[in-house]
This record gives C-alpha cells, sequence and structure tokens, in this order.
C-alpha cells in the first residue's frame, strides 16, 4: 500500500442502477492508497447495484445528497451502469453538486455511461474524453472531443469506456488524485 492519496477524501456519487463493478473496483483502489471514500447518493439508506444484466448487491449510502458538502471532498468518482447516470442526470441536487467539483477545478473520474451527468453538469465542451460508445454522440454533441481510448486523461479529468478498463482507469484515477 503506497498511501498516495492519504488525507484526500473522495465522493462516490451513485443512486440505484450504478453497475456494481465500477463503484467496488475503483472504490477499493482508492482505499487501499489512503482515501477516505464516501458513498453519496440522492437518498439515504442502500442502493441497489446493477451486475452486468441483473440486479447485483445492496450497498449502504455513507451521506445523502442534501447532507453532502463538495467542499469537503478532494475529487469525485462517478461510475456508471445505464440506470445510475440517467436518473442523476435528471437531479438538480446531483447536477450541482457534479459542477461544483468542476467549477472548484478538482479532480473527476467518471467510466461507462457516467459523462452524461458530466455533460448536464456543463463538464464536457473542448474536453478529450472516453465512455461506453453509446454516448459518443452525446458527448460530441455536448463539444467534447471523444476518442475510443481504455483511459483518457485531460486536465483532471478521467474517463474510461466499460469495467474491462478498470486496471488502467483506476492507476490513472490514482494518479489523477494524488496530484
Amino acid at each position: 500500500m503506497a498511501n498516495h492519496l492519504q488525507g484526500r477524501r473522495v465522493a462516490i456519487l451513485v443512486t440505484d442502477g450504478f453497475e456494481q463493478v465500477e463503484l467496488t473496483d475503483p472504490k477499493q483502489a482508492l482505499m487501499d492508497e489512503g482515501a477516505q471514500v464516501e458513498v453519496i447518493a440522492p437518498k439515504s439508506g442502500s442502493l441497489r447495484a446493477w451486475k452486468h444484466t441483473d440486479w447485483g448487491n445492496s450497498f449502504e449510502v455513507n451521506r445523502a445528497l442534501d447532507d453532502a458538502n463538495p467542499g469537503d471532498y478532494d475529487a469525485l468518482l462517478l461510475p456508471g451502469g445505464v440506470l445510475n447516470p440517467d436518473s442523476l442526470r435528471k437531479d438538480q441536487r446531483a447536477v450541482d453538486f457534479t459542477r461544483a467539483f468542476v467549477e472548484a477545478g478538482k479532480p473527476i473520474a467518471s467510466i461507462c455511461h457516467g459523462p452524461w451527468l458530466l455533460i448536464n453538469a456543463g463538464a464536457v465542451k473542448g474536453r478529450r474524453m472516453t465512455s461506453y460508445e453509446s454516448l459518443e454522440a452525446d458527448l460530441k454533441n455536448a463539444g467534447a472531443n471523444w476518442v475510443d481510448e481504455e483511459v483518457v486523461v485531460d486536465g483532471g479529468l478521467v474517463t474510461s469506456r466499460r469495467p474491462d478498463d478498470l486496471p488502467a482507469f483506476n492507476k490513472a484515477m490514482v494518479e489523477a488524485f494524488a496530484a
């Protein structure tokens, strides 16, 4: 354990339907590097993950979105799944929470369908990024320079396409969050 993220606080913003491995693997990578990680959600209690083609495990929410202050965190992780970011991008509180990280210049890591929320937060124009391939047109229409690569780092923004990219995503995320 290298502890590159010792003393750093990372928010993971999700709601029901996040892709399970896109939360569990990056969360573990962050904790292995010493980060304090909190799962933030629009509701308190627990959330259900999506696991490939069916519902996955339940996960406890550490802090409800209404009680979370973006200023208390050093970085933001946005897992994908289809249901999760589609719901979050329609929740103005989630959009505002995400926008606060963008405006403060704090690092953000987003995988799969997670960039949908970044579009609504006004965070993609002029940025080089990747995502699940079905978001290519959405990101281009929002002004992003979309590329099909396993991980893309543009300043403090780290993006990846899918769970297969998690090893590269986690490495780039830790480096960006430690910078």
